[in-house]
């Protein structure tokens, strides 16, 4: 090697050393931990979730922040701390079944202050790698730029699934609904169009059909949907929906059925059977069990008055449409549901509880509850509640739970984790939150799902829809959806009932 490359060498490392980012050694101690978004100071994280990102929100000249787990250190400055994906990586193998501390030091001025510490605790259990959910803009009347995503959590990498633009024009569009699969299987999954191009899409084994399954003896197409865990089958609900203003009331907007029934539909036979459609009920929300022995939903009970339409009386007595939870016990061999069962009668204290989700082992119930009705992403009281199906034990999820709206749920495939919707922060965007969940039903502090950019939440402008865990991304592509939905609907037969 000639000198002079040997001097430019010397020159790299010593500007290298010099670059690197040191604490501070002289500093105030402060008694409070650091004001950062997101909220990530002392949240569980599963051991493969991407790097944290966080932004210091209070007032500072220069901020330094150290994350430790054991031997290993990283030194950051800026007031977005932003660790890499391998530094993250070293960082949470060393941290695994214990914590990474992080330090913040701010300065202002000459003088530097150090925060009191916080710690990221490192789960063992993992988390599905996939997350689905339908982006929507704060609007009740324009939807044709709807898109159903997909986020990798363990990294940033977002896909759109479906596109709504690509079939949309000025003069007509089209709603869709949120993204169903089959236990997280991506080439299992299902969603809903409504008006132009209206019907179901269905993506089995990456073949895709579009069915209509509105019937001459069913009350719509199939609005929400529950697979059945391992028969190709699907129960949906059918339902009338209607929205309505409040004008004196902190919520902003009332949404809810005049009518809903239960279904069942086969891909195979291509036919829908009625599950359940009692003349004084709202049946909406099916769920099955984990062992597919069972179909839990909601359904609130609500005699109308013969003086006033339906839509007129939903809205004037919004309040008295309260839900319980029901069960039916279903036969696989003969595809039969036996009587309706109680599970929780939230209307006898004055809630109304919705989406019932049951975790892998077959022993907790995860649900929304509010005052009345079900829609209640637009209920500022809405929360989690949980119940130990063992001991029938029920109690809100309080762990989970915050001053604003907690909305819709559900489990990872091991049962350790929950996605939670919820507008925390703001009050009007919804963002998934996860929770991890141990054997005694006990939840710790929920995390924001992490965006490379730790300000990226703050700024876009849209909402994320009944996000689902996924074992894997959707291979087909958006044009693929596109195609499928532009063709005519193929009709579901009618085959009585169940």
């Amino acid at each position: 090697m000639n000198k002079t490359a040997t001097s430019l060498l010397l020159l790299c490392a010593c500007l290298l050393i010099g670059c690197q980012q040191q604490v501070p050694s002289d500093y105030e101690q402060l008694d409070v931990q650091p004001a950062i978004y997101p909220d990530y100071v002392d949240v569980t994280v599963p051991v493969n979730i991407a790097p944290l990102h966080f932004l210091f929100t209070g007032e500072c000249d220069e901020v330094v922040a150290r994350l430790q787990a054991d031997d290993e250190q990283l030194v950051l400055s800026g007031e977005k701390v932003c660790p890499d994906a391998d530094d993250w990586q070293t960082l949470v193998a060393k941290a695994v079944s214990d914590s990474i501390l992080v330090e913040v030091f701010v300065r202002k001025g000459d003088k530097w202050q150090r925060y009191q510490p916080f710690a990221i605790y490192v789960s063992p259990d993992s988390i599905d790698p996939w997350l689905t959910y339908r982006l929507i803009s704060p609007s009740y009347v324009t939807y044709e730029e709807l898109t159903i995503n997909q986020r990798c959590l363990e990294n940033y990498e977002e896909r759109i699934i479906y596109d709504n633009m690509l079939c949309s024009t000025e003069q007509e569009g089209q709603c869709i609904n949120c993204h169903y699969s089959q236990l997280g299987n991506p080439r299992r999954t299902q969603f809903h169009a409504r008006q132009n191009l209206g019907g179901t899409l269905l993506n089995i084994d990456g073949q895709l059909s579009k069915i209509n399954l509105k019937t001459d003896s069913t009350l719509s197409a199939g609005v929400y949907p529950a697979w059945h865990p391992r028969q190709n089958i699907i129960a949906y609900s059918t339902n009338q929906t209607m929205q309505s203003f409040h004008t004196l009331d902190e919520n902003k907007i009332e949404v809810f059925d005049k009518q809903s029934d239960l279904i069942l539909y086969d891909p195979e036979t291509n036919e829908v059977s009625i599950i359940e459609d009692a003349k004084d009920e709202f049946e909406t929300f099916p769920c099955w069990s984990p062992d597919g022995k069972w179909l839990y939903y909601s359904s609130a009970h609500f005699e109308k008055c013969d003086t006033t339409s339906d839509e007129a009386e939903c809205i004037l007595r919004y309040k008295d449409i309260r839900y319980n939870i029901y069960r039916k016990a279903f036969d696989e061999q003969t595809r039969t549901f036996g009587p309706r069962e109680p599970v929780f009668l939230a209307d006898t204290l004055g809630l109304s509880a919705t989406l019932p989700r049951i975790s892998p082992d077959g022993r907790y119930l995860l649900l929304a509850v509010g005052e009345w009705g079900t829609f209640h992403i637009w209920h500022r009281d809405a929360d989690l509640w949980i119940m130990d199906l063992q001991t029938d034990h029920i109690r809100p999820f309080d762990e989970v739970n915050s001053p604003s709206v907690e909305s819709f749920h559900n489990w990872s495939s091991n049962g350790r984790w929950i996605v939670l919707s919820s507008r925390r922060y703001d009050g009007n965007f919804t963002r998934p939150f996860f929770a991890h969940v141990d054997k005694d039903g006990r939840a710790t502090k929920p995390f924001e799902l992490p965006t490379d950019d730790p300000n990226y939440h703050r700024e876009f402008m849209k909402s994320y829809n009944v996000p689902e865990f996924m074992l894997g991304p959707v291979a087909l592509r958006p044009q693929d959806f596109a195609d499928a939905l532009k063709r005519p609907a193929t009709p579901a037969k009618y085959a009585g009932r169940k």
